[in-house]
């Protein structure tokens, strides 16, 4: 390895930029080349990104670039070919969610990455953001008990995004019914359920009720998918990208045999458990009491959020860019493995894939395919 670990960014235009932050605080990591189709802009990412190359050819920064690992901050319909052509000169990989489009380009990633000697990760940073990261340490003691029912909404009204600022959002996010973006919703209750997986999901919409400025109608406004796991848990996932109402992004529920968890749904409110060895009484606690009093964040803060909360806030999206970019670092340098690998973000994403398809079956429940058997 190199002294410090280089980096290709594609999509720097957008939100590869947004990297920079977490790379700068983690200290060994150097943006080395940038890579965007918008030529215009170009340049001045490459400035602000402290790069050395910039280049508008994905392939040609591959080939040419002296990188040790591609950042992949581009449209969800690019990630799995980036990936796999990174995976193939046996580059490492940061990919932004969802992990892929399709069931068929999921597999050859699959296939793409055991065949490689390149570390493929998903940036799913709704992981990492502190209230679900406490929640997950809460459940790693043992405090839910047995975890068997969860909900995740993604509330996020896009439509003026969809025209103007992202339009691959207008196909990829809001063209096609069912669960197209679900990762953020789905990614922290899988790991609240340790060593499980969706095996089977049904998913139903509440109809088009919107169309865009070619009058043109959207998918199905709202989305929802049941699903069930191996271990006979169910968890409710909603999407919604169209309805015009204010912004829920982090919406979840955790229901254990010996606790449970609501997160804030508005301004006000506050993240709430119940945990029956803590409190007998059937009342409520504030999820912020476990990292802001001193001798609860000793034993349920997560030891990284201790130490290094605050550099992790600085980098944006609540701490999670900052957390996946060590992790991603880490996993390189061996230090311990990721934990969104490969199939851990095929766990994450075929699901919201599969009811795609569920919701052109008029909501059959389908089988989610297991990656690790591909």
């Amino acid at each position: 390895m190199k002294a410090k670990l280089h980096l290709g960014i594609v999509g720097a235009c957008g939100r590869g930029a947004s990297f920079k932050a977490a790379c700068d605080a983690i200290g060994h990591v150097a943006v080395h080349a940038v890579c965007d189709i918008n030529a215009t802009s170009l340049a001045a990412a490459c400035e602000r990104l402290g790069a050395q190359e910039q280049y508008t050819d994905y392939n040609e920064m591959l080939e040419k670039s002296a990188i040790d690992a591609v950042i992949i901050g581009t449209p969800m319909h690019c990630h799995v070919p980036q990936a796999i052509a990174a995976l193939e000169r046996n580059l490492h990989v940061l990919s932004e969610v969802t992990a892929g489009v399709s069931v068929e380009e999921c597999h050859q990633l699959v296939l793409a990455s055991k065949a490689s000697k390149g570390v493929y990760m998903m940036a799913e940073n709704y992981t990492y953001m502190r209230p679900n990261q406490i929640v997950k340490e809460l459940v790693r003691q043992g405090l839910f008990g047995t975890p068997y029912y969860a909900e995740g909404e993604y509330i996020h009204e896009l439509k003026h995004m969809n025209e103007h600022q992202t339009p691959w959002r207008r196909r990829w996010q809001t063209g096609v019914d069912g669960i197209t973006y679900g990762t953020h919703s789905l990614g922290p209750i899988l790991q609240w359920m340790p060593d499980d997986r969706v095996t089977r999901v049904c998913c139903e919409g509440t109809g088009v009720r919107h169309t865009d400025g070619a009058d043109k109608p959207y998918c199905q406004a709202s989305s929802t998918m049941l699903c069930k796991t191996a271990r006979d848990a169910l968890i409710k996932i909603r999407v919604d990208m169209l309805s015009d109402r204010p912004h829920a992004m982090t919406n979840y529920q955790l229901q254990g045999t010996d606790g449970c968890y609501e997160s804030a749904r508005a301004h006000g409110e506050t993240n709430r458990v119940w945990l029956r060895t803590l409190n007998r009484e059937m009342k409520w606690s504030d999820l912020d009491s476990f990292a802001d009093i001193t001798e609860l964040a000793a034993k349920y803060l997560p030891a990284q959020w201790r130490e290094q909360g605050e550099a992790a806030r600085k980098a944006g999206h609540g701490g999670g860019d900052y957390f996946e970019i060590l992790d991603f670092v880490d996993a390189i340098e061996a230090k311990r493995p990721t934990e969104i690998g490969i199939h851990e973000a095929m766990d994450m994403t075929l699901p919201g894939l599969v009811s795609q398809q569920s919701i052109l079956q008029g909501g059959a429940w389908l089988d989610v395919p297991d990656s690790r058997t591909w």
